[in-house]
Order: structure tokens, then C-alpha cells, then sequence
């Protein structure tokens, strides 16, 4: 229904059926599509075959509590980003402490306020939605991208860079990914010494695990102390392949650099590939910058090292 109406899905996770039909009632009025949960396990249920918007959760529930339903939760796939609303009785500091250590993002104090909780709700389905798209941005620029945190548990990847987390990295154990101990040691070091680009000495690192190879590219910690990372597929024949992995190319930007290496004109190219020059032109500005090369000769020059012309 979200996806056709454009609606928000917030999952309701309360053992008090009162509770759950003020809930229901007063969301739905919101135009929101609510599931409803009466308890943790079931929450995990839903989660797995439906990633909500936004999530209500009790803390004080019998069996599995709100800590650790919202705990297990962060670990699915692509959880990470949907915000967790605690709904608590609870007024320590202590127990707001443990929302946040679970990884909630706010919380609401019972017996609800029905007009502050809908707008905590939109400041963070809000603030969900920008990291949404700032995401689906690098998904679109064709990057393989991967963050983690210094624990080398994996908090976030493009869809490109799961596939190869999948097959390289995977532990066994259902929605879990993280770095290999090996790697981990490789990134913690580079965050001690300051290494902060992959542009710097070093900032390759050539991972042989199963037979596999996988080249990973340190490109720094954001302010939110996430650590991001390129991963490429190193065993790869294509140098062109490896060079598109590397500086995060389009398949079109590719094979436009592909035929700058071979000496062909912006004309030329064009008509090779179909595009107009004025296209061409605009492929080499945002290729000279991911290359961080001045021209097409700079450019020609760093694939030709590279052979993959």
C-alpha cells in the first residue's frame, strides 16, 4: 500500500491492545499505513519480510523487552536507518540511556501526547528520508561503497558493494556482515595514523580470503564516526573493469575514458558511442573529477599506466 499511495509504514510494537488501538487509530488518521506487533519476536517477523518507515516500540514488554526487540531489529539488513521511537513509562536517565544503547532514536513518555509524538515522528522520518537519498545518489553513481564502524561491524553499503560483501565476508549467520579481522586491523591502523584518502600511500589494501581476491580503498571517518570504504573485485582480468571499481565510473563513463585512451576525439567518441558531444562533454567534467585529473590528456595518461587501454 506504501508503495502505491506513497505513505509512510510505521510498525507499532505493544503488548497493551489499548495502547495499540489509540495507536492505530490516531496514525492511520495521520494517513500512515500501521502494522502492529503485540510482541518482540512477532516485530522481527514483520521487519523481515517488510522494512517499515519508522518503528513505536514499548520498552517494557513480557518475554523479549523493547532493548533487545529494537537490538535485533538494527542487526537486519538495512535497518540501520529506520528511526525507533521508544514508548516508556520509564523516567530514569538510566533507561533512556539503554534506548539509545539499542539503538533507538528518541523516545516519548507515557501516557502519550499524542500531538508531540507525531512530531518527533516527522523529524526523523525527515531526517531518515535525506540519508535515504543521499544514499541512492551513491547507488546511482555506480559506487561501490561500504560503512562500518571501528568495531568492523558493517552499518551501511550501496547495493553494488553487497553483493561482493556477500560473497566475501559473509560469517554464516543470517543478516550478518562485518570486516575480516584482517581487514579490521588494516582500517585501524589507517584511522592511527592519520591516513585519510585513498589517494595517499598505502591506501589500497589487497585482501585474499577462499581463494578470492578483494581490493579495498580507504577514503576516510565522517563526522558520525563511520568509516567508509571502496571494495572492488581485484581478481578481475579488465583493467578497464578495475579502473571503473576504483574512481567509481558509470559503465558509460568507462567506456568514454576507454576511447580518450585510445587517442579518439570528443566527435569521435560521440558518434562511436551514440551521444552527442555536448554529452561526451559532460561525461569527461564528471570524469576528470573522479580521476582528479586536469584534462583528457592527464586522464589518457593514468589508464595507459594502468593498460587497461
Amino acid at each position: 500500500m506504501k508503495r502505491e499511495r506513497g505513505e509512510d509504514i510505521v510498525l507499532v510494537v505493544d503488548d497493551s491492545p489499548d495502547t495499540v488501538r489509540l495507536l492505530t487509530d490516531v496514525l492511520d488518521d495521520a494517513g500512515m499505513t500501521v502494522m502492529v506487533a503485540l510482541d518482540g519476536a512477532a516485530a522481527i517477523k514483520i521487519a523481515m519480510r517488510l522494512r517499515p518507515d519508522i518503528v513505536l516500540m514499548d520498552a517494557v514488554m513480557p518475554g523479549m523487552d523493547g532493548f533487545e526487540t529494537c537490538r535485533q531489529l538494527k542487526q537486519l539488513a538495512g535497518f540501520d536507518n529506520v528511526p525507533v521511537l521508544f514508548m516508556t513509562g520509564l523516567t530514569e536517565p538510566e533507561h533512556s540511556v539503554r534506548g539509545f544503547q539499542a539503538g533507538g532514536a528518541d523516545y516519548v513518555t507515557k501516557p502519550i501526547v499524542i500531538e508531540a509524538m507525531l512530531a518527533r515522528m516527522g523529524v526523523h522520518l525527515t531526517n531518515a528520508r535525506k540519508i535515504q537519498s543521499a544514499r541512492m545518489a551513491l547507488d546511482a553513481a555506480d559506487r561501490f561503497l561500504v560503512a562500518t564502524d571501528r568495531n568492523g561491524e558493517i552499518r551501511w553499503f550501496t547495493p553494488q558493494a553487497y553483493r561482493l560483501l556477500e560473497q566475501r565476508f559473509a560469517s554464516g549467520e543470517p543478516n550478518e556482515l562485518r570486516l575480516p579481522d584482517g581487514v579490521l586491523s588494516w582500517v585501524r591502523a589507517r584511522l592511527e595514523t592519520g591516513q585519510s584518502t585513498a589517494a595517499q600511500p598505502g591506501g589500497d589494501l589487497d585482501f585474499s580470503q577462499d581463494g578470492a581476491q578483494t581490493r579495498i580503498s580507504f577514503l576516510g571517518e565522517t563526522e558520525r564516526g563511520e568509516i567508509l570504504l571502496r571494495i572492488a573485485d581485484a581478481s578481475a582480468q579488465d583493467p578497464l573493469a578495475m579502473i571503473k571499481l576504483r574512481y567509481g565510473l558509470t559503465q558509460r563513463e568507462a567506456e568514454v575514458l576507454s576511447w580518450i585512451a585510445r587517442g579518439k576525439s570528443n566527435r569521435d567518441i560521440a558518434a562511436i558511442l551514440s551521444l552527442s558531444p555536448r554529452t561526451v562533454d559532460k561525461h569527461l567534467e564528471i570524469i576528470f573529477n573522479k580521476l582528479q585529473v586536469e584534462n583528457r590528456t592527464a586522464a589518457a595518461a593514468l589508464i595507459l599506466r594502468s593498460g587497461a587501454s
